[in-house]
């Protein structure tokens, strides 16, 4: 771009990207139409930047659209310089970060923009599960431009001028205001993973580069562990899931992912003696159709990196809420679908576990290769008291009976636990199974793809 144009666009990647690494892609290119005097209006680059450059030293990929130049929208050459990107990617195996700030397709270039934007949504496509890809948005992301966020793994949100939405808020019956395209609301409907400033977005961007592979070949990330690997938690079972996730982590470092979707189960990633990896707890030992969704995604996405999954499991049923009986199937079949697909290390450590909703959560019949359980841990089709009532009139003799057979000892006697630890116990104890499961390999049956 010209003098003119170096405005938000490079400003942004250069504030992202280490120091004077950034290498311009594409900076020449111009649109080729014509139509409605485009030829006479000034576009250097078309409106984005493309490059390559590295945070960290990690070899990222980056576009950046700026809005100071016909509106940041999507045209034929511009949506090309993005496709060009994402093939440079696959082909070096690194991350795509996309910097969004866009009005939409361009209307004076018609089909051409719209078939070209099909173009970026294919490359992301065949992208998906083989590089990381990192969206964040600063100012209008509307209409077909939500797809190219949906279609990544991270999504970001500037939290007071970005705008995120299908059909622009005023003209969406019965909405009078733009709280709907804001980041809070696509924080809630499961979109948007983080908010923040420009500032904040570009540190969070810099931290997730640092935990996550470059690629699904590169076998997870593995550093230096700086904290005891036997550091004792105590009292680990007692802790709220927030603090339990950062007690694990190496030096509490947690890094979390949809943290406004579904406040009853936290994921993220941290680092356990210097591997990578994702982290599923239950907050409410109610399950929700949103929760199970929000553990699903994270798992899909640990696998496809070669990613280690650790399930911190208390819950004890679905919430019993017309929305989650609306959804719940379908969700919690994805959740069970993930866990039982997932061919990278599993190990689950089990609070309580009662029900369906205790058995989709890393179980050891979806696959979890190490299962824990502490020695007051349940696990039960239903609490003693009710499954006595159901089966033999309440009996204080039959409640006995369920009470025993809910023990993490009966259920370890059966081969569905592997061990019954102490609490504190419980981070030296994951990561000596992570080590164990380094070289772990799985045979799986000659398919095309799942369908859940």
């Amino acid at each position: 771009m010209d003098n003119q144009s170096t405005s938000s666009a490079l400003t942004r990647i250069q504030s992202l990207l280490d120091d004077f690494s950034f290498v311009e892609v594409g900076r020449l290119v111009e649109a080729r139409s014509t139509n409605f005097n485009l030829a006479e209006k000034k576009a250097p680059s078309d409106g984005v930047v493309t490059g390559y450059g590295t945070i960290d030293g990690n070899l990222v990929y980056v576009y950046a659209q700026d809005a100071a130049v016909l509106g940041g929208s999507i045209g034929e050459m511009h949506a090309r310089k993005i496709a060009n990107i994402y093939s440079m990617a696959m082909k070096n195996q690194a991350p795509v970060i996309s910097l969004i700030d866009c009005s939409g397709v361009r209307l004076e270039e018609a089909t051409d923009a719209l078939f070209g934007l099909g173009r970026v949504y294919k490359k992301q496509t065949l992208a998906s599960g083989q590089i990381p890809q990192i969206t964040a948005v600063f100012g209008n992301c509307g209409g077909g431009l939500t797809v190219l966020a949906g279609l990544s793994d991270y999504v970001l949100m500037e939290n007071k001028n970005a705008r995120l939405y299908v059909n622009a808020p005023d003209a969406v019956k019965g909405n009078k205001n733009d709280e709907i395209a804001q980041a809070a609301a696509q924080e809630a409907n499961g979109l948007v993973d983080f908010d923040g400033t420009e500032e904040e977005i570009f540190a969070q961007i810099r931290k997730l580069v640092s935990v996550l592979p470059g690629n699904c070949d590169d076998g997870g990330v593995l550093d230096e562990c700086t904290d005891d690997l036997n550091r004792s938690v105590a009292g680990f079972d007692t802790l709220a899931a927030d603090e339990a996730v950062k007690q694990l982590s190496d030096n509490g470092i947690f890094l979390e992912t949809k943290k406004g979707y579904s406040k009853d189960v936290i994921t993220g990633f941290a680092q356990i003696g210097g591997e990578t990896v994702a982290i599923v707890a239950n907050k409410s030992d109610a399950l929700t159709w949103k929760g199970a969704d929000k553990a699903a995604k994270l798992i899909t996405f640990a696998n496809a990196f070669d990613i280690p999954v650790i399930s911190i499991v208390d819950v004890k049923s679905y919430c019993n809420c017309d929305c989650t009986e609306k959804h719940m199937p379908d969700a919690a079949a994805k959740l069970a679908y993930a866990y039982s697909n997932a061919d990278v290390p599993v190990v689950t450590v089990i609070k309580n576990a009662v029900g369906t909703a205790g058995l989709t959560f890393g179980a050891k019949a979806l696959g979890a290769d190490v299962v824990y359980a502490y020695n007051n841990s349940t696990l039960a089709v239903m609490d003693a008291k009710k499954a006595a009532e159901l089966v033999a009139d309440g009996s204080a003799e039959a409640a006995k009976t369920f009470a025993d057979e809910n023990s993490a000892l009966a259920a370890a006697r059966r081969g569905y636990v592997d061990d019954i630890i102490a609490p504190e116990e419980t981070r030296q104890k994951i990561a000596a199974a992570l080590q164990m499961l380094g070289w772990k390999s799985v045979y799986r049956p000659d398919k095309k793809n799942g369908t859940v």
